[in-house]
């Protein structure tokens, strides 16, 4: 798999795609509303990507951006083949990646200056910290960390944080919590959680990570989420995984879609024996209804974006 990420123009969203299946897309762009696709490293980095567009009956532009607005570069590809190399290569690291097509230097202007926050000391400190807390939780994406910095002290009068400046401020921290995240060794907790939840999918059971806002919203949607002959399911919303990231345990909700107690034990089984069986301890008394908890846990969970 390639550790990136590719967005298309009709919202598709695929983490960790294969070489063909990237290729699949390269080939399958052209049509209204699937014109062009956007790669991104796991982690995202600032100014890191690669995208293309092509229109059915014309050529492919090619683009990518190495660090910053200034080093942003487009070539004009005929085949498609072409472009799955080169996108390919970009997502490998491989030495001379860029070598076929014929690059350009985009002029995109100047860089726009962003003035510095002027807030408090003790603003400061909080708004950081909220910053730092988000990223702990490890879902949210560059955009949404810098919405969360934007927003966090927003009052009915005030605005003390421009959009620009969030975006500084959620990049800065971003990159120190990738800086982080590159000196942990092995699999972590939170990646046993996920191996777990991918095991349980494969048995008919719809599992979703950091789903929703809270129980009532994630009983409500979890039933649109998974294949229509789901047999149950399992999940923990956002205050679950602030709860994690604050060292209290995983609460996860669980059940059967046919309504029976029957079923939902029987659910709450296999998803204590999947969590066991990536190595993670459960407490759960066999109820149903009643949550299981994941404790201890080291919660450490890599970003992607």
């Amino acid at each position: 798999m390639l550790e990136i990420v590719v967005m298309t123009e009709n919202g598709e969203r695929h983490v960790r795609v294969s070489a063909g299946g990237l290729a699949g897309l390269v080939r399958r762009i052209g049509g209204d509303g699937d014109r062009f696709l956007v790669a991104q490293r796991i982690p995202d980095l600032p100014d890191v990507f690669t995208q293309v567009w092509h229109e059915a009956g014309g050529d492919y532009t090619l683009e990518y951006r190495d660090g910053a607005a200034g080093r942003q570069f487009q070539a004009r590809v005929g085949e498609p083949e072409a472009v799955i190399a080169a996108m390919t290569g970009w997502a490998r690291q491989e030495a001379g990646w860029d070598g076929g097509p014929a690059w350009s230097l985009l002029d995109l202007g100047p860089a726009r200056e962003v003035p510095p926050l002027s807030l408090g000391e003790d603003e400061r400190e909080k708004l950081e910290k909220q910053v730092r807390e988000t990223l702990a939780g490890g879902y949210v994406s560059r955009a949404e960390l810098a919405e969360v910095a934007e927003e966090y002290l927003v009052t009915e009068d005030r605005r003390p944080v421009s959009r620009e400046q969030a975006r500084a401020l959620a990049d800065r921290l971003w990159l120190e919590r990738v800086a982080e995240t590159a000196t942990w060794q092995g699999e972590t907790d939170p990646e046993r959680v996920t191996r777990a939840f991918t095991a349980l999918a494969d048995t008919g059971i719809t599992a979703r990570e950091n789903f929703t806002c809270c129980r009532g919203c994630g009983h409500s949607e979890i039933g649109g989420e998974g294949e229509s002959d789901a047999r149950g399911f399992v999940y923990f919303h956002s205050q679950c995984t602030d709860s994690a990231v604050a060292g209290h345990g995983l609460t996860l909700f669980h059940g059967g879609f046919d309504g029976s107690s029957a079923t939902a034990a029987a659910i709450g089984h296999e998803v204590v024996a999947a969590l066991q069986a990536v190595g993670l301890h459960t407490e759960w008394d066999g109820t149903p209804g009643q949550a299981i908890t994941v404790a201890p846990l080291d919660w450490r969970r890599r970003l992607i974006g």
